[in-house]
């Protein structure tokens, strides 16, 4: 048992088995990638690194807490991110193509030709939105983290909160590699880069279809 942890090697296994698996973070890390590059890939990633933080904080004070108990906040929550996911995938997928965006042939190789590219600023924080107005992610950090905590851990909220940490560090190189390995896809296919707006507006449906998933979600029965 390290620091009142109950099998950290299986919590690390598990925990990068589920960052890989698909979702509206990775959804939109890849779309980032795809659209702005590495360097978007990676920003998006941060952004959304950094919403897992707060819904780790939440947990650990209790936050979190309140939203699995109470129907009112969980509903409150379910709706606001269901809303934010509309909007990102309405504005996909009445963008147009990017007309303006630099074609020239000493374009930088990180940014698809044709692509017209997000502030960085904007990107982030788009990420860190998505993430953090998701209750789902505040309710997996509940069901999930206090399976590994010892019974006779001597303190609880710590190893809560170091569980959390261990989880987001073991985050970053998956979210990341979900950026990078869009951005070189793009960069390597001209026949994606050339439907770039087509499948911009099909990354923006399978926001609106989490949006909708996440707004008729049932809030978990304690």
């Amino acid at each position: 048992m390290f620091a009142g942890i109950d099998q950290l090697g299986l919590f690390i296994v598990a925990g990068l088995l589920l960052n890989l698996t698909p979702g509206p973070d990775v959804l939109y890390i890849v779309s980032s990638g795809l659209r702005g590059g590495w360097r978007a890939g990676a920003v998006a990633a941060m952004g959304i690194t950094a919403g897992c933080f707060v819904h780790v904080a939440a947990a650990t004070v209790g936050l979190g807490a309140l939203v699995s108990a109470s129907a009112a906040a969980f509903t409150v929550l379910k709706w606001a991110g269901a809303a934010y996911l509309l909007y990102i995938g309405g504005t996909m997928l009445l963008a147009r193509a990017g007309k303006d965006a630099p074609l020239a042939a000493s374009a930088p190789a990180q940014v698809p030709p044709g692509a017209a590219p997000q502030p960085l600023v904007k990107v982030f924080a788009q990420g860190f939105w998505t993430n953090t107005l998701n209750p789902k992610v505040a309710l997996f950090f509940l069901a999930f983290l206090p399976q590994f905590i010892h019974p006779d851990a001597p303190h609880k909220t710590w190893t809560f909160l170091l569980l959390g940490l261990v989880f987001i560090v073991n985050s970053v190189p998956v979210n990341l590699g979900y950026g990078l390995a869009a951005a070189w896809l793009s960069g390597r296919f001209a026949a994606l880069r050339r439907g770039m707006a087509w499948l911009e507006r099909g990354v923006g449906a399978l926001f609106i279809y989490f949006g909708i998933r996440l707004a008729l979600a049932e809030r978990p029965t304690p």
